[in-house]
């Protein structure tokens, strides 16, 4: 059974907490051991309300309350970023315990199965046939009950974010983070980006069933800061009631393709890893041939788990990987996908590449890195996205604060490799 509430208007903290200690108020069984799983600060939601709600609403009947970041390939957050993202009050519960996840440690991992190259292949139409190592945090196995904390946005690799993909690849092992990320590249961003049941959801959800421990999922919609809607109860469920709201509230249509799109990077993307959702939420709405800049001053660094492979293999399109592959397999499956993710589709033929758009990167990461790694450089000191707003008409969309919300074109179209 599933509590939802969705009012049509945004929810404030202290109707959040009400409504969450209603929901809460008749689950679970007195003196269990509860694990929470939530997003880091990567995300957008309510996260001190939520936290300080679940510790006083299940902390005095619980035996055991511990929440634990679903990083993924995140860094690990330090102190600082935890006050601002749980609350400073996350320290005035030495009882709760907080923990972040390690998807690079093997001791903090637990094998619970494996999905067969069988299944893989069909799962993936045929796109992927290998067999896939499933492992996750320990925790998910050693408490008896877990809530997962998921908002619930469009989402480039799986459709839609939240659900089960905080177990995969919030916090399994590299083997789902890789293949899962490689299957979503496959298909590519403009084709699974705002979709619901795609095969990676099918895959993730295979990974899911592998896991014994009994779980609700709590699935929250918002609009920029605002809360709009959440549902609890089976996860499955409470996710898909979440991606349809979802759908209705974080996609844009618009009439036409602009030439020229300045995606502006929110401070909480401290890497180009997680702003590459900058591009990836606006590359259906890129005309042929046209430009998407990323800005983001304050991002100084590709990114601290996976710079030193991106160095390496540079950004490009999915078939430049795939007409080389023995040459390119052997890296990371995930930051190969990231790579084609960022520089958009396109094509490789007779050995020239050709992106579909320009990707241009207006952030503290210097010229020559950019160069290295196969993308275009410009100054943000030169560059003042102010001067560029109101120029719809012109061919010209700036949109503050990306990466959460989806721009699609009206008529349903989406960018193709197979018409380029």
């Amino acid at each position: 059974m599933i509590f939802s509430y969705a009012p049509g208007r945004p929810i404030s903290e202290e109707e959040l907490s009400e409504r969450l200690r209603e929901a809460l108020a008749n689950i679970g069984r007195t003196g269990e051991r509860w694990l929470v799983i939530v997003p880091d600060d990567t995300r957008t939601l309510p996260m001190p309300a939520i936290y300080r709600t679940l510790v006083e609403e299940l902390g005095p009947r619980v035996k055991e309350l511990a929440f634990l970041i679903a990083l993924g390939t995140h860094p690990q957050m330090t102190d600082a970023q935890l006050d601002r993202h749980l609350g400073p009050a996350w320290r005035d519960h030495p009882g709760v315990r907080v923990f972040q996840h390690a998807w690079g440690d093997p001791g903090a991992l637990a094998r619970v199965g494996e999905i067969s190259r069988e299944e893989m292949e069909e799962i993936s139409r045929g796109l992927l046939a290998v067999p896939v190592p499933v492992e996750i945090n320990r925790l998910a196995l050693e408490y008896e009950r877990i809530l997962i904390v998921n908002p619930v946005f469009p989402h480039e690799v799986i459709g839609f974010s939240g659900g089960h993909k905080y177990f995969f690849p919030g916090i399994s092992g590299p083997g789902m983070v890789n293949v899962s990320h490689w299957l979503g590249a496959l298909i590519t961003n403009p084709k699974i980006n705002g979709h619901k049941w795609t095969p990676v959801r099918e895959m993730v959800e295979r990974a899911a069933g592998l896991v014994p421990t009994p779980r609700l999922g709590l699935s929250l919609v918002l609009r920029g800061h605002d809360l709009v809607g959440f549902f609890l109860g089976e996860v499955p469920e409470a996710w898909e009631k979440a991606a349809d709201l979802s759908s209705e509230v974080n996609i844009v249509w618009v009439e036409r393709p602009y030439e020229l799109v300045i995606s502006v990077a929110p401070g909480m993307y401290r890497e180009l890893w997680t702003a590459g959702k900058c591009m990836y939420k606006l590359e259906p709405v890129v005309k042929d041939g046209g430009t998407l800049v990323i800005y983001a001053p304050h991002i100084r660094e590709i990114s601290p788990t996976h710079g030193r492979w991106l160095l390496e293999v540079g950004y490009h399109v999915r078939d430049y990987f795939l007409a080389q592959w023995e040459k390119f397999q052997k890296y990371p499956w995930a930051v190969l996908a990231h790579s084609t993710h960022v520089k958009g589709i396109g094509t490789f033929r007779g050995g020239v590449e050709r992106p579909r758009i320009e990707v241009v990167l207006a952030t503290g990461i210097p010229e020559d890195v950019c160069k290295k790694i196969n993308l275009s450089y410009r100054d943000p000191a030169g560059l003042d996205p102010r001067d560029y707003e109101g120029r719809e008409d012109d061919g010209v969309l700036v949109v503050p604060r990306a990466g959460e919300m989806l721009y699609r074109l009206s008529d349903g179209t989406v960018p193709d490799i197979d018409r380029l």
